[in-house]
């Protein structure tokens, strides 16, 4: 399990998302307070953000070390700033090494990916079905071992051919789930699909598992902390009336206007 915030709006600085907050991303890896797997979040960090007026890709910056203790991030957060932030804690899966290539957020092209959640025994369940469904274009994208870079591939296949949006990336990740969760119920596997998803413009979420409760989902618009931007995170960052419940089996989206849109996921059972 993870631990993950991304934020749209005006620029600020990384350290504004990152560490700031009372309840920021830092403590959050020593400290947690709604984790329902695991119990810290020292198997490496990573930040995404961009910058239009130079590249329209992400840059992303990870390591493997606990986010506390990396020596280049205070200065660098300091300095750099976005409209459109990523960042994510990891907590490694049973299993899965910890190196860079597992480390959030993953990019391809203009599109950054967080994965807050698991897949039961990944390798020997759902990985090979996941494969087996992808373009070869998305299936060579794949640098790592974790179930979290997989479901990424699985939604940019659902995407292709389409132009990024909120409706375009929110179909793309409903149709995702929806076939993990049939493939998870085929082999009787428990999965947590908590991710977000971003090209830069525009922000879509999920909270979702197909077994007990979902890890937890938040989202607050022009709280007094981030008065011109939209944040969700899996944990609430500071104290503000403005945090909403990111209900289960529920998909968030929302662009740099701020308007959350939200669709319920269909249960595999509902169909």
């Amino acid at each position: 399990m993870c631990r993950f915030v991304a934020y749209l709006g005006q620029p600020v600085t990384l350290a504004r998302v990152v560490s700031e907050p009372d309840h920021s991303l830092i403590v959050q890896s020593y400290q947690p307070a709604e984790m329902t797997s695991g119990t810290v979040n020292v198997d490496g960090f990573g930040v995404g953000w961009y910058n239009r007026a130079v590249d329209p890709t992400p840059c992303v910056y990870t390591n493997i070390c606990p986010i506390w203790s990396d020596r280049n991030l205070p200065g660098l957060s300091k300095h750099v700033a976005s409209d459109c932030i990523f960042a994510n804690v990891r907590s490694a899966t049973p299993g899965q090494s910890v190196d860079q290539s597992n480390c959030q957020p993953f990019t391809y092209r203009q599109m950054l990916f967080m994965h807050n959640g698991y897949i039961e025994n990944f390798r020997s369940t759902l990985m090979r079905p996941i494969r087996d469904a992808l373009r070869d274009e998305y299936y060579t994208t794949i640098g790592g071992s974790t179930d979290s870079e997989h479901i990424f591939a699985l939604i940019l296949h659902n995407l292709h051919g389409k132009a990024a949006s909120v409706d375009t990336m929110t179909a793309a990740l409903m149709e995702t789930i929806q076939q993990l969760s049939t493939w998870a119920e085929d082999r009787t596997v428990r999965i947590a699909v908590n991710v977000a998803i971003t090209d830069g413009d525009c922000v879509v979420a999920s909270r979702f598992a197909n077994v007990g409760p979902a890890p937890s989902l938040y989202y607050a618009r022009t709280p007094l902390f981030f008065s011109h931007g939209t944040v969700v995170a899996s944990e609430r960052l500071f104290a503000d009336p403005q945090w909403m419940t990111v209900a289960e089996d529920t998909i968030i989206g929302f662009t740099n206007q701020g308007n959350v849109r939200q669709v319920r996921i269909p249960r595999v059972s509902d169909s």
